[in-house]
């Protein structure tokens, strides 16, 4: 029998779409850790652990379904359950469902590894952040969340159908709240050492109508499979192979960031003690005040969660 990996990365919720595709990501990438697939759907995550067990066979990374109380003791412990929002349900009524959700697996996972690392990836990713890292105990620096992260994908991908580009060569970022309050830094954007917008392919093209089809993206999905699960399960298991290996790599993620005063998703070096750095994004007028109205939206709902 194989030895079982130095690693562990939990999955919380694996027994649903995005933790199934999460946890086969992390198979799938040979990210070298056990996976444990974690959810009160003990059936369906007995389930998915065996299936994605299967892919494992040629691959460093091992997969069962764990307990809430292995999870506690991961490494990386990802949160892809909570709610969802119901047709016509007002906002801060899902963000009272999704507290106490994720206020009960904080309290199933104790005691939690003094130096594990939560990712968040239920929405509202921001709050929801926040919200995990009251209830943990974990230090801030340790509790971070996907963000815009899969947005920044989905927006380097359409500027390198523009310029011809590698999306890994294009800095842009997706930033401020991940949702309705999210805004595209154009002005820091670059390509080869040079600013984004003097790329002789950018010229003439409408920069809302990119913004506008990146937002629209989720939707096209939603409403024609029902979910998205692919792209955040390939970003989340991304992101926990930068805690793991320590990378110190720069992502737009969920981070608290000091001079905001809350959480917010915004670029952060990330390694093994989870949020090395965070940074300051040089933005223009227009971009500030829409920094400034997710800053203010994310602190007056986070402060009804303290």
């Amino acid at each position: 029998m194989a030895a079982i990996p130095n690693h562990r990365v939990s999955v919380i919720g694996g027994g649903g779409n995005v933790g199934a595709a999460t946890a086969f990501a992390l198979i799938a990438k040979g990210v070298p850790a056990e996976v444990l697939v974690v959810d009160v759907a003990d059936q369906a995550a007995q389930g998915q652990a065996l299936d994605i067990s299967d892919a494992s066979f040629m691959m460093p990374g091992t997969c069962r379904k764990g307990t809430f109380q292995e999870a506690g003791q991961s490494d990386v412990i990802i949160v892809t359950a909570g709610a969802r929002q119901q047709p016509n349900e007002p906002r801060s009524n899902l963000i009272d469902r999704n507290y106490k959700i994720i206020k009960s697996i904080m309290d199933s996972l104790q005691p939690i590894k003094p130096t594990a690392k939560i990712l968040m990836v239920s929405n509202p990713v921001d709050v929801l952040t926040h919200i995990a890292q009251k209830t943990s105990g974990l230090p801030r620096r340790q509790v971070i969340g996907s963000g815009t992260y899969l947005d920044t994908g989905r927006l380097r991908n359409a500027l390198s159908q523009i310029t011809g580009v590698s999306p890994t060569s294009i800095h842009a970022y997706m930033l401020g709240e991940h949702g309705d309050n999210q805004f595209t830094g154009w002005s820091a954007a670059r390509i080869g050492g040079r600013p984004l917008l003097e790329h002789p392919k950018m010229k003439d093209i409408n920069l809302d109508d990119i913004y506008t089809n990146i937002q629209r993206k989720a939707y096209e999905i939603i409403n024609a499979k029902g979910s998205t699960y692919f792209g955040i399960g390939i970003c989340a298991a991304t992101l926990a192979e930068a805690l793991l290996n320590n990378t110190s790599q720069v992502f737009p993620v969920v981070n608290y960031v000091e001079s905001f005063g809350c959480y917010m998703s915004w670029p952060a070096a990330i390694g093994s003690d989870g949020v090395e750095q965070s940074f300051d994004v040089k933005l223009n007028d227009v971009e500030t005040k829409k920094l400034q109205v997710a800053i203010n939206a994310i602190k007056e709902t986070c402060d009804k969660y303290n």
